[in-house]
């Protein structure tokens, strides 16, 4: 029997308040109007970025909320005005659109987009009319909520991928692969034969030391205090693993010792200011390039000018760089061509019920990524 046009009743993990656990609830998701896309999420990744707006973000406005972002999906049905995409289609849900009209998705300079979800990012939670629980309107998450059977979207924030493409792998290019490879590959844009130093070693900071083997590094140094990251480093191409714990000097120095002055590029995949700074000045001065990935926004950062006057760059990394609509089905493509590892990311598969525990494993840092199964393909 067709959806299409109808009210769905299905299952989700709702977020009530902040830092409590996730409810499974029944919600009504709304059909797709004009320009939006409904879909069925099969599959989604538990990202830090959903903990950090859970349990350490100071906005406790968000909620009620549906969090998840990193899901992969079938289209269900499509609003008026939608051409690119039909019932069937594979599709990965995407937190950063390309509208591909507006003056940045114009611009080779970024790929941020004006017609995302204006004004609302400092809460990363959007309101829509799509999705409600017991008479109430549930935010999205970061205007995709894929802890929920079905969800809709803007087709400006919809990805249509390769057929081929298995969904309980590629969901997690929605977020954390594809900003921890771009970052490297697109933000530092990390040269043949360089040095490079990879700060934190989650999914993020994985697919960062991936990016830096794909662009050529010579040397990529992992750094985490967790001693149990080092054999898995090195599966995604690190040379060496330093344990800060294990020096009595600051990490910097550490690596300068190790590097003749400091790093080409250095990635910081924490969301720790301190750690930023430590990433910054452990770059070589004269050229390296520092690059902000770990998402944060609880305290300020800071380093001594001459830092920068003496040569080094600073910057961030939103998504990786890349354009999203591009970006995604080329990773996908990547992944399908064995261009880039995926499966290798994956330590546990659960189901959206155990999604509270997910989230433990989360939090003591037990996992790399945990995929959650949603619906039935």
């Amino acid at each position: 029997m067709s959806t299409a046009g109808k009210v769905i009743k299905c299952k989700a993990a709702v977020a009530w308040e902040h830092n409590q656990p996730l409810v499974i609830e029944e919600v009504e998701v709304a059909p797709p109007q004009a320009n939006e896309v409904r879909m069925k999420i099969v599959a989604t990744g538990l990202c830090h970025s959903d903990l950090y707006y859970l349990c350490e973000s100071m906005n406790k406005d968000g909620f009620p909320v549906i969090f998840g972002h990193e899901g992969a999906g079938i289209v269900e049905s499509v609003g008026s005005g939608v051409t690119e995409f039909q019932p069937g289609d594979k599709v990965i849900p995407l937190c950063l659109a390309q509208c591909q009209e507006c003056r940045f998705c114009k611009s080779p300079k970024t790929n941020l987009c004006e017609k995302w979800a204006a004004g609302e990012q400092d809460k990363m939670a959007f309101k829509t009319f799509s999705i409600t629980c017991k008479g109430k309107t549930v935010l999205q998450f970061m205007g995709t909520s894929t802890f929920c059977e079905y969800t809709v979207m803007k087709e400006i924030a919809v990805a249509k991928i390769d057929s081929a493409a298995p969904l309980d792998k590629v969901c997690l290019f929605g977020c954390g692969i594809s900003t921890g490879f771009g970052a490297a590959v697109n933000t530092a844009k990390v040269e043949p034969g360089s040095t490079c130093a990879v700060f934190g070693l989650g999914a993020v900071g994985l697919a960062a030391v991936m990016g830096c083997k794909f662009a050529g590094a010579k040397r990529i140094i992992a750094v985490d205090i967790n001693p149990e990251k080092s054999k898995k480093a090195k599966v995604f191409g690190a040379t060496d693993f330093v344990n800060p714990k294990d020096h009595k000097k600051p990490i910097s120095q550490v690596l300068a010792e190790m590097t003749n002055g400091g790093v080409d590029y250095s990635l910081e995949c924490v969301g720790n200011v301190a750690v930023m700074r430590s990433a910054l000045e452990s770059c070589v001065k004269g050229w390296g390039v520092s690059v902000i990935v770990g998402w944060t926004d609880l305290h300020d950062f800071a380093a001594r000018p001459i830092q920068l006057i003496a040569g080094r760059t600073w910057k961030g990394s939103l998504f990786g760089g890349f354009k999203s609509k591009d970006g995604v089905p080329e990773m996908v493509r990547f992944y399908l061509n064995k261009k880039v590892k995926l499966d290798e990311f994956i330590t546990h598969h659960m189901t959206l019920d155990q999604v509270n525990d997910a989230i433990e494993l989360m939090k003591h840092g037990q996992c790399i990524r945990t995929v959650l199964s949603v619906s039935p393909q």
